[in-house]
């Protein structure tokens, strides 16, 4: 088989933040942010192969195209950054709704990375992959890594640490999308937190953190989104220990700590034609790159 004709494969997995701390705004329309990662079986996946120019195509959800495609921007970087001048087909079979709050883009643009690095052989190392994908969106060193973690800054300085629940998490998407711009805009920084976030997600459990972690995009989007407050009052009233608006939203997750409960939610939003997604306790996102 020839080079061009290989295609290389990669799982996109979303992520969650476990609470969202915005201790300050920066200059430049930058937020100072404190928020913590972790991650949810609900992936794209993505087949990429050389070609004549860069096409990226997707079955299930649609993507946007051209510049605004996060996919095709970060083939560009990489094209720079290494100075190749090979161009990609790129299939995505895109399940991660889109202005969601789980870094769907993200996970895309980084999963790219993660196949080009490997393709066209570079040997970069992570963290130059990171200095690549930060520039795109502050998501994307977070998705490289595949690592659990709490980041600060602007989100992209990570410190790793082991805070995947070992619980079941529900996640739903409301049918609408959130504007992180809007969401950032109207956001009222807190300042430093007393308690930090690291020691809340290390020394203490889920159930005790309805009680001590907030996500400080909630008072800025569930005003002009009901549906996603009602959604994480539905959590708690089905027993979740946790719940919380994701990122800038518009998704909710919940945390159980017994399946049954868990896939009884499950089902209550499927019923109800959400999409919904159920990720097992410690779930670990499958980052490898493989030749098919």
């Amino acid at each position: 088989m020839t080079q061009e004709k290989d295609v290389w494969v990669s799982t996109a997995c979303a992520k969650i933040n476990l609470g969202l701390k915005v201790i300050g705004r920066m200059p430049g329309g930058y937020h100072e942010l404190e928020t913590g990662f972790c991650f949810i079986d609900w992936n794209d996946q993505l087949e990429v192969s050389h070609d004549s120019v860069t096409t990226v195509t997707s079955e299930g959800l649609e993507i946007p195209a051209g510049k605004d495609n996060l996919i095709v921007r970060a083939a560009e970087a990489f094209r720079k950054a290494t100075g190749t001048r090979n161009h990609y087909r790129v299939q995505v079979q895109k399940k991660i709704p889109l202005g969601a709050g789980l870094g769907g883009g993200s996970a895309d643009a980084a999963a790219m990375l993660r196949i080009l690095n490997k393709m066209e052989q570079a040997g970069l190392s992570d963290e130059e992959l990171t200095g690549i994908g930060a520039a795109l969106g502050s998501d994307i060193p977070v998705m490289i890594a595949g690592k659990t973690g709490i980041g600060t800054g602007t989100g992209t300085t990570l410190q790793f640490l082991p805070i995947q629940p070992r619980a079941w998490i529900v996640t739903v998407y409301p049918g609408f999308e959130s504007s992180t711009a809007e969401a950032y805009a109207h956001c009222m920084p807190t300042g430093t937190p007393d308690i930090s976030l690291e020691k809340i997600l290390t020394g203490f459990n889920p159930d005790e953190w309805r009680y001590l972690i907030d996500n400080d995009l909630e008072p800025a989007v569930i005003p002009r989104f009901p549906l996603i407050g009602n959604m994480k009052d539905q959590f708690y009233d089905m027993g979740a220990v946790f719940a919380s608006m994701s990122g800038s939203g518009s998704s909710v997750f919940g945390f159980f700590e017994q399946e049954f409960v868990a896939l009884d939610a499950y089902h209550y939003f499927v019923q109800n034609n959400y999409k919904t997604n159920i990720t097992g306790p410690g779930f670990k996102p499958d980052i490898g790159v493989y030749r098919r």
